[in-house]
């Protein structure tokens, strides 16, 4: 495995692309609400990125269609934008969107509720959120990878919640998908020791029932098999000679 250490100018260009990813998120949090359709917020979102001179990450990778994977309610990841897709009140949705920065890539996720949404649906959008965070309390140099994967895990079936095994977090820079592979589970290796200079796109999927999903017959969409909710959160993270730091979350965002 070939785990790519960043130098100071790439991580300048990674920290610029972390930024203007992390505006992207807050503005298209403003816009949310019922009656909107999941081909706006793509709409919006490229037009944001694109403002600052940046390229979406996403937009034609791999095939995929859209510079903003939408995914809504029961969808996990890569929900394709629909301009007939319209967001309904107490729905919650999921963003996950890369931005390109001088040839590197930042890559961050997040999901809202639209409107006022039921309690148990807001819980599992913190819990998610918040197993991020527990992950990265173990994102120091010296660590394993995997003692990540196990606090996440750790964290979202305190709650009774499934971690999705099918998807995984990954390392990141110039190219959106390099190694390591980041799992949200524990594995029976303990994973790479992490060094300064590696950057990572952590990045919890948490299902409200159980871990098992499928694939639609657009080959993109992921959806939970037994059709309750999923949540996710991402950020890009700088593994330092301290505490990480998180390139794709600033200004006091969430």
């Amino acid at each position: 495995m070939s785990v790519t250490i960043k130098s100071a100018r790439e991580i300048e260009r990674m920290r610029e692309a972390g930024r203007i990813l992390s505006i992207t998120h807050e503005e298209l949090s403003k816009a949310l609400k019922p009656g909107m359709t999941t081909w706006d917020i793509d709409h919006m979102g490229e037009e944001i990125i694109r403002s600052y001179g940046c390229t979406p990450s996403f937009l034609n990778y791999n095939g995929y269609p859209a510079s903003i994977c939408v995914s809504v309610n029961d969808e996990v990841v890569h929900g394709i934008p629909d301009k007939k897709r319209f967001l309904q009140e107490g729905d919650i949705v999921s963003l996950d969107a890369g931005v390109i920065y001088e040839g590197y890539h930042s890559d961050a996720a997040r999901t809202y509720g639209i409107g006022e949404i039921t309690p148990s649906a807001g819980q599992l959008i913190e819990v998610t959120r918040q197993c991020f965070f527990e992950g990265i309390k173990f994102a120091k140099s010296g660590n394993h990878l995997g003692d990540i994967s196990a606090a996440i895990q750790k964290y979202a079936e305190s709650f009774g919640y499934g971690v999705v095994r099918d998807l995984v977090g990954h390392g990141i820079g110039a190219n959106l998908h390099e190694e390591p592979e980041v799992p949200n589970f524990v594995q029976r290796r303990r994973g790479i020791i992490l060094r300064p200079g590696m950057t990572l796109a952590i990045e919890p999927m948490i299902n409200e029932g159980t871990p098992d999903v499928e694939w639609l017959d657009d080959d993109w969409t992921v959806v939970t098999e037994d059709g309750t909710l999923s949540a996710h959160y991402e950020n890009t993270i700088l593994i330092t000679e301290g505490e990480p730091e998180i390139l794709s979350l600033v200004n006091g965002s969430r």
